[in-house]
């Protein structure tokens, strides 16, 4: 597939849902062998939650993240969390909206400050993982996690969610002692660029 499947900010395909089963298609597709025991997962979340796009659910929710990647696909944004103190891909809550590609890049948009960053809209990463914030009870995350394509000559601006920021080689990011799911998360980033022609 061509670069024109990637999908800008403002295409109609990223309009805001608030059917739960729109998140569901995002992911329906994920075949990898490795993610079939996560993907089950998370359709068991979506079909017996509540309001599993809410921030508030508990055991956990959805949530949505950007392998955001240079033009060429050579090297992807990795973010130091200023609360967590790791290095991370951007992303966060979905807060209500089950376009989960709609809000990995408006994620990625407001924390790296890049203007005309695109997505592909169908995910190409699972990843369920616990977390503590300070005033919360522990709860899972439910990340859904997506391609996004920088423009040429992209400037990170970014905002106070992050204390750094670094362009890495994506077979270089486990050398910033990121966990396993990043790591897994720039591999599929690679293949999912080169199979779909994106770069």
């Amino acid at each position: 597939m061509a670069d024109s499947s990637l999908l800008a900010a403002e295409d109609p395909e990223l309009d805001p849902s608030d059917r739960v089963g729109d998140a569901w298609t995002a992911i329906a597709d994920v075949a990898d062998s490795d993610l079939q025991a996560t993907r089950a997962r998370v359709r068991h979340l979506i079909e017996t939650v509540q309001r599993p796009l809410h921030r508030d659910s508990r055991p956990g929710h959805l949530t949505g993240s950007a392998l955001v990647v240079d033009s060429e696909c050579r090297l992807t944004l990795l973010l130091l969390h200023a609360k967590l103190g790791i290095w991370v891909q951007p992303g966060g809550h979905a807060d209500g909206d089950a376009n989960l590609a709609a809000v990995a890049l408006k994620e990625a948009s407001e924390e790296t400050g890049i203007s005309g960053l695109r997505v592909w809209p169908r995910a190409i990463d699972l990843d369920i993982h616990e977390v503590r914030p300070p005033s919360e009870e522990p709860h899972f995350h439910h990340d859904i996690r997506f391609l996004v394509v920088s423009p040429p000559g992209a400037e990170f601006v970014g905002n106070h969610e992050s204390l750094d920021h670094k362009w890495v080689a994506l077979g270089s990011v486990a050398d910033l002692g990121v966990d396993d799911g990043v790591t897994r998360l720039a591999s599929k980033g690679r293949q999912a660029a080169t199979r779909l022609g994106i770069c």
